[in-house]
């Protein structure tokens, strides 16, 4: 079967996270149709997680190509890239300030650029609901996609938007996300000027991170007076079970971290102490590296689900990026074929580039080694590596 026009073809994007939203948004700007479908119930079943900034050189070039350039700097926070490093003693080590007009890296919630997004897109263009379970048919198309509801959709093109454990991946690849040894628990403090003013004092309106070789913390503070805490060990994906504890029992969890940061300062142990509600496990895992496949014409991945890394500062911004030069590649293609081999020209060696320098990189927060904060004119080291915990 020939590749059809991008114009008449059917094309499915499989979840709506941050790099699906923009493939999508860039389509239906360049005239294509596209639908998006994700697992969820809708966009408000869960909590969408922490803060992210989108870089000058990567994710902001996405959002220009979407004509949402402007809206983001509306709701994005420019104070929000202070970075602050310590000491297990409580120390200040070195302290980032970003000027007064500095734009490179701002920082949003990822929940309100989910939400631009979405609102940036024709009704009707997500399908709640539709859980993938497989892509079927034959690698010319057309493609079957199999739902968990018992539905099936025929498509010209299957984008895989769908993170870390995407459904769409085996359709191209046989690789799968492999633990890193290090793994993070986030912890939640809300109206914190009101309730936990020193916590707010200690973490600035940015990030603040400590780490002492074995394990560390990053907090970062997100937008609505709230801040998030992550707990970072290196230690066995089941830590938690291995220690005979269930990871929804809080109060012995936080024993035997009170016991594992035994030596740090009070002021830090704090972000163990005075959290609210349950910790919620993020183990960090990543594609083996490099992570490659053979082109095929009707499917192809962007995001996690093609260069899942440690969170190091790369992950959401090479998202849109690779969501952007997808899109503008269908929309300036005869073909999807053509389309797709060309977007994946670029998109493959770039990250197999990214993965290589990142490999291993989720050690680094656990270096008590200072970070290179850099000057804020697109250092991608250090204040941006600890910055990203918990993407």
């Amino acid at each position: 079967m020939s590749s059809v026009a991008p114009t008449h073809a059917r094309i499915s994007v499989i979840g709506a996270g941050p790099g699906g939203l923009t493939c999508a948004r860039i389509l239906q700007r360049r005239g294509l149709a596209v639908t998006v479908h994700d697992r969820d119930a809708g966009p408000e079943v869960r909590n969408q997680g922490g803060t992210l900034d989108l870089h000058a050189d990567n994710g902001q070039i996405a959002l220009r190509e979407a004509g949402l350039l402007e809206e983001f700097f509306q709701l994005a926070r420019p104070e929000g890239q202070e970075m602050r490093q310590l000491d297990p003693a409580g120390a200040l080590l070195s302290h980032q300030l970003p000027k007064a007009d500095e734009l490179f890296k701002p920082e949003i919630d990822r929940g309100r650029l989910r939400d631009l997004l979405l609102d940036s897109l024709q009704p009707g263009t997500v399908q709640w609901g539709h859980a993938l379970e497989s892509v079927d048919g034959p690698a010319d198309g057309p493609r079957q996609l199999r739902f968990a509801d018992g539905s099936t959709v025929e498509t010209d093109l299957v984008i895989g938007a769908d993170g870390a454990s995407s459904r769409v991946r085996p359709a191209v690849s046989p690789a799968v996300p492999q633990y890193s040894g290090v793994s993070f628990l986030e912890a939640w403090f809300n109206d914190v000027e009101n309730s936990h003013p020193e916590i707010a004092e200690l973490v600035g309106q940015g990030g603040a991170h400590a780490a002492d070789g074995e394990r560390g913390m990053f907090a970062q503070r997100n937008g609505g007076n709230h801040i998030r805490v992550y707990l970072i060990q290196r230690v066995p994906v089941d830590w938690i079970s291995r220690s005979g504890l269930a990871a929804d029992d809080t109060d012995a969890v936080r024993a035997l971290l009170l016991e594992r940061y035994a030596h740090w300062s009070p002021r830090l142990r704090r972000l163990i102490t005075d959290n609210e509600g349950r910790y919620i496990q993020r183990p960090i895992f990543a594609l083996p590296v490099p992570h490659t496949w053979e082109h095929n014409p009707t499917v192809t991945l962007l995001g996690d689900a093609a260069h899942l890394m440690p969170p190091l500062g790369v992950g959401v911004n090479l998202a849109m990026l690779d969501a952007a030069e997808l899109a503008v590649a269908l929309a300036e293609s005869a073909t999807v074929a053509d389309a797709v081999r060309a977007y994946e020209r670029t998109m493959l060696p770039r990250s197999a580039e990214n993965a290589k320098i990142l490999e291993g990189g989720a050690e680094f927060l656990l270096s008590v080694e200072l970070p290179d904060l850099g000057d804020g004119e697109g250092d991608d080291k250090g204040g941006d590596a600890v910055r990203h915990a918990g993407r």
